[in-house]
This record gives structure tokens, sequence and C-alpha cells, in this order.
């Protein structure tokens, strides 16, 4: 497909860019190359996040049509991609609540870990791992009902927790995740192939680790709960200060002869739009894959950056395109009648702080979008930001600050028609961020 011209169509280049890094990241391309012989026994596979569907047809794709294959994955409502004509379907995919888990996702792990019962050292295990496989695959702590569980998780997730400190405290109540799932697989060889979502691409925090050794403690996890002053039933906070809910650790014997293969990275999706922009004759500047902190703020700083750049010509000389990923943060306030939850998610609270700090700058357009299609729980991907965007916004009598204040991102963007929306992708490397200066 050829390029859309930038300098006439900077929406359009800057969507081919995002669609660049999406089919980057598509597990039908990468999976090939990492797949072992089939075994002596038999081969089952699982896994769990929001590339789960599509990674499970690129295993059936990929796979000796001869040798036997069974399994079951679990993946976000509405995020089964739809089935090849002519490929047979051998591994059964189902559909749980993201980001906060339910029963259907219960039933899941339950599944998954009933279909790894009674394997055998001739047996081989496929596991499937993408972000977003930490609430999909839920099977709580002893002692620790669903309904706590989702407690739990929704303060996390409007704490301003990183990716990593969440999953921690994940791992350490869950009877699933954080290397339990390949414990349950033993005797069996586990290869986990895992398609990465997290700042610095530690395959022990995407999705919380189902089959990766964890490194970290029940006192890391009881930190990280008093740092955001997060509260748990007293039986289960008295199992964590005794360490009864301790993870299986790196140079346990069980895991002797696993493999991970990262099939999928924010670093090789960002090279891909990089590659993309210059071929159309712009130069191209990945800032970093794993950029971390609170979205507006995060927003602020790429926005001195392009101003920086439009202005003076430095640090990059225009024209260019910038780019950036990792996962960012929005910290929402308790909600009250005074502090109700707006909508939107990383992307949108991005774009907003970019907005209000280019103050229009001429010549800079942006998208951030998260490569799933899905920021937070709305029907949008991210949005767009061009140099009329503060122009047009108070034309229809918004203010930014005032969306900010709610964190109502899809408030704000929606009337501008500056929403992007795709549609659930069927991968997930995370945030994608792209500025383009002319």
């Amino acid at each position: 497909m050829s390029s859309p011209d930038p300098r006439q169509q900077p929406r359009a280049f800057l969507m081919h860019l995002f669609e660049a890094a999406v089919r980057r990241a598509m597990p039908l391309h990468n999976t090939a190359a990492h797949l072992p012989k089939p075994p002596k026994g038999r081969t089952v596979v699982i896994g769990a996040g929001k590339a789960a569907g599509s990674m499970a047809q690129a295993i059936e794709a990929h796979w000796p049509a001869q040798a036997p294959l069974t399994g079951v994955v679990v993946t976000r409502y509405h995020h089964t991609p739809p089935r090849p004509a002519g490929l047979p379907a051998r591994i059964e995919v189902l559909e749980a609540a993201h980001p906060v888990p339910d029963e259907a996702g219960l039933a899941a792990s339950q599944r998954i870990l009933s279909l790894v019962k009674g394997l055998t050292a001739d047996d081989l295990v496929l596991c499937l791992i993408s972000g977003g496989g930490s609430a999909l695959l839920t099977l709580p702590a002893q002692g620790l009902s669903l309904a706590q569980k989702q407690q739990i998780n929704k303060a996390l997730l409007s704490s301003g927790a990183t990716i990593s400190e969440m999953n921690c405290v994940r791992k350490h109540l869950s009877r699933i995740k954080g290397a339990r799932l390949a414990a349950a697989c033993a005797p069996a060889r586990v290869v986990t192939l895992s398609i990465s979502d997290v700042p610095g691409d530690d395959p022990s925090v995407i999705a919380s680790g189902p089959t990766v050794p964890d490194a970290s403690t029940c006192a890391d996890a009881l930190a990280i709960l008093s740092r955001y002053h997060i509260q748990l039933p007293p039986d289960v906070h008295a199992m964590l200060m005794a360490g009864a809910l301790e993870t299986p650790k790196p140079g346990d014997v069980s895991f002797k002869g696993h493999e991970v293969h990262m099939i999928a990275t924010p670093q090789q999706s960002l090279q891909a739009a990089a590659e993309v922009a210059q071929a159309a004759g712009l130069s191209a500047w990945i800032l970093s894959d794993e950029m971390e902190g609170e979205s507006r703020e995060v927003g602020k700083v790429h926005a001195a950056l392009a101003r920086a750049v439009a202005q003076r010509g430095q640090p990059f000389a225009k024209p260019c395109v910038i780019l950036s990923g990792g996962e960012t943060t929005v910290t929402l306030p308790p909600v009250s009648h005074e502090h109700k939850p707006g909508r939107g998610g990383r992307a949108g609270e991005f774009c907003m702080g970019l907005v209000q700090a280019l103050q229009g700058q001429p010549g800079v357009w942006a998208l951030a979008a998260d490569t799933d299609g899905i920021d937070g729980v709305q029907d949008n991907a991210g949005a767009w930001v061009s140099p009329d965007t503060l122009a047009r916004a108070a034309a229809q009598g918004m203010k930014v600050a005032d969306f900010l204040d709610r964190h109502d991102a899809y408030g704000f963007f929606e009337p501008l028609g500056d929403l992007v929306i795709t549609g659930p992708t069927h991968t997930n490397v995370n945030d994608f961020r792209a500025i383009l200066v002319l």
C-alpha cells in the first residue's frame, strides 16, 4: 500500500504509521519461527490475553496438519478474530472481561488448569501470552473471593501504579499467575510465546507471568499495596505477611527445559512505523518504547519537544516524525459527587495533555492510540491532535483543562470528530504515539 503524502494528508499518514505498527505485531507473521517440533506425546495449547485468539489461529495455521493439537485460550469480549476460510478450528477460544475480571474469566482459568492435569514428560504445552492476560486469567488466591479480587483490581487501576507494580500484586493474589500455571503443567515441557505490552519486555510481567519464574516477593506486594493505600481482607493480608502466597522463583527445577520466545514487541512496531516514515522522505526518531508516568504529563513533555522542533529545529530537523511507546498511567480520584469519572484512557489523556501544551502550534499533528484498538473501556483506540484542535474546541465552548480535570478524553475529542476508532486489532504491544512536525 502506498503511503499518503504527509504534507497533504497528515491524519491519513499518521494512521498509516499506526497500521504499520499493528501489522508488525500480528501473530500470523511472527509465530512460525518460534515453534518447536511436535512432541512424542500430546500438544496442548493454553493462553490468555487480548491477542490470544489471533495467536491461537497462528498456531493452527503453522502447526503440522497431521500432528495432534488441542487447547483452550481466553481473550477479551469481542476480541476473537474472524476465522480465515479453510482454517480448521483446533483450539477453543473463550471470552471474558477486561480490565476487571468476571465469572467467565474464572471459569476459563479453571478450564485451562483442568486441561493441563495429568500431562507427562512426553507432552508439550504451548502457552500463548499477551497483554490483558492478568484480568482474563483470574483465579483468586485461597481466602479471596472474586468480588474482593475485582475491588482490588479496580483500586490498582485507578491508583497510578505502574503495570509492573500492579502485576506484582496480581501474581501474589492468584492461584494461576506468577508461574503457578507452569507448575500445574509439570512434568510436561512448556514453551511460552509472548507478545509484549510492558516496558522492558519482561516476560514475568506480561499478563503477570503465568508460566515464567517470579523474582518478586510477598513483601514487595505488601509494599505496593501500602504505597497506594489499597486494603486487603485481614486473612489475606496475614497470609502475605507470613509469605504463604509466595510464587515459584527463578532456579526452581520445575522450570528446567522451559522456553520463552518474544514474538512481537513495542520496539519492533515502532521501528516498523519509523521505516514507513523514512520511506516517505521524513526523518523518524524513536524516543523510547518504555515510557511511563502520568499520561497528561508525558503529553506535555512530548509537546515541549515538538514545539522546539517546530520553532527552532532542535533537537531534530523538520520535517520529521517523533515516535514513542510504553505504558503510561491515569490516576483517578475517589468517585464522589464532586469527582465523577469521565470517559477515556491513557491515549486520550496523553492527547489532552499534548493539546494543552502545544498551544495550537502550527505544523504539528499527532496520533496516540492503544495498539489493541481499545483505549481504556471505550470504543476508540485513541485520538488525533492537529494545529487547530484548541481553536475548534473553543468554538464549541470547550476548554481542555476542564476535560483534563474530569479525565474525560472521550467527551473532549468526540464532538471534534477526533476519536481514532479502529475496533479490536487482535494484537497488543501497548501505547503507540506519533507526532508529525512539518
